[in-house]
């Protein structure tokens, strides 16, 4: 899955929204554009399924563990509010911080999972990410052109396009190329 953050995808919005006064203004002077499918790029990219399948997959672990501990915090407030009346104030009170520190631990292990989760994102994709953004970067550099669009981020705002400028299978073999 192709990722960037927030940032990138403000950036992206801006190219996107001034391309056409760009392209005019670069029109007389030579300017040359291309586009490619870096979700395309990714799935061919060696590596990627392997390293996403198991990103996947400890994430749902994270997950898995997240709605264990939701689920043991749901169990007891509903015992709680059970009991509750047949309990006394100083009880109640201390049952009632009893869940308040489960809550708590809860949050501070959701907030430690997704830590790791984010940690594991950037070990597992990162490099790959790099590798495939250093392909675009050659392929733009080699052949002469001022802006490479991609495609598969923004559905629908590329209606109609000439597919000779389609760089995607080019950085493909760029990134299959390189050791």
């Amino acid at each position: 899955m192709v990722r960037f953050s927030s940032g990138r995808c403000l950036v992206l919005a801006l190219m996107l929204a001034t391309a056409p006064a760009v392209l005019v203004a670069q029109q007389g002077s030579g300017a040359k554009l291309a586009f490619l499918n870096a979700r395309a790029v990714l799935l061919a990219t060696p590596g990627y399924a392997h390293a996403e399948s198991t990103y996947t997959g400890e994430l749902a672990g994270f997950r898995g563990e997240v709605e264990r501990l939701q689920s043991s915090l749901d169990s007891a407030a509903a015992d709680f509010e059970q009991r509750s009346v047949m309990l006394s104030a100083t009880a109640r009170t201390a049952k009632r911080r009893e869940l308040e520190e489960q809550r708590d631990r809860l949050q501070s292990r959701a907030t430690e999972l997704q830590q790791r989760a984010a940690q594991r994102e950037q070990e597992l994709l990162a490099p790959i990410h790099g590798k495939v953004a250093d392909a675009i970067e050659q392929v733009r550099s080699e052949g002469g052109y001022t802006m490479i669009f991609d495609v598969s981020a923004n559905a629908g705002v590329i209606i109609a396009v000439d597919k000779s400028l389609d760089v995607t299978q080019l950085v493909v073999d760029k990134i299959k190329a390189t050791p």
